[in-house]
């Protein structure tokens, strides 16, 4: 695949952590790619490397050796600057803790990554809006996080992993903290939110999860052990999973 089709592509890529005999390879000579529009899963025992993967594709570490390819663009050389440039225009987290700013309103949560990118505060301020009222938090726009319930938090955070289109989302254990109707709510959200052309790679535990990805990738002692093509996968495929539950 070229490195412009791919959404993300990485080459023979490794991560150690810590040095001498207390030396740990976290991924070991790791190639992937992730074509535009594509949802990847990827799965694994806990300390098998998924989120340092994860934090790698979305330039949060620095790799020990290999490449890492975002939108068309080599991003494990840039400057810290750029790479902080990149992440506000090309990568959206969703993280399993949240990680919103207490001190903001839902709202304000989901502005900050737009106003960081450069967008007026009016062009946020409706983007935010918008996005707010399709995740169904229009009514909680300035609650603080505190006010809210996990599933409420979750799709704040989902809202504002989104707030710039970027054409990757990186997802860490996104429905972990979760109940069952919580984690469906946000998967669907997942599914109805999902721009043309824009790839989610998801780190998880949960099958359920799982199920809604295009495809599967299992990992353990940081290498990928199996690749596949979920059966009945469809690119925008909740629908199995909704007509399950429902």
């Amino acid at each position: 695949m070229n490195v412009s089709n791919a959404a993300v592509r990485v080459r023979g890529l490794v991560k150690d952590h810590g040095r001498g005999q207390g030396r740990v390879r976290a991924v070991d000579e790791v190639d992937l790619e992730v074509p535009q529009g594509q949802m990847l899963a990827v799965m694994g025992p806990s300390g098998c490397g998924k989120s340092t993967l994860l934090h790698l594709l979305g330039g949060l570490e620095r790799p020990t050796d290999g490449e890492v390819w975002v939108a068309g663009r080599r991003i494990d050389m840039l400057s810290e600057r750029a790479l902080a440039r990149m992440r506000r225009r090309s990568v959206g987290f969703v993280f399993q803790a949240f990680h919103l700013v207490e001190e903001l309103s839902a709202a304000e949560n989901v502005e900050l990554p737009a106003l960081l990118a450069g967008r007026s505060r009016r062009q946020a301020r409706r983007r935010a809006s918008l996005l707010l009222e399709r995740v169904g938090l229009a009514a909680r726009a300035r609650h603080l996080p505190s006010q809210l319930s996990g599933g409420q938090r979750q799709r704040v955070a989902v809202a504002r992993a989104l707030v710039n289109d970027p054409l990757v989302v990186l997802a860490d254990e996104p429905t972990g903290n979760l109940d069952t109707a919580a984690t469906l709510d946000v998967l669907k959200i997942f599914e109805e939110l999902r721009s043309p052309g824009q790839s989610f790679v998801i780190v998880t535990h949960d099958e359920r999860v799982a199920a809604t990805a295009d495809r599967l990738v299992s990992m353990r002692d940081g290498m990928f052990v199996d690749d596949t093509w979920l059966a009945g996968s469809h690119p925008r495929g909740l629908g199995g999973l909704i007509g399950l539950e429902g």
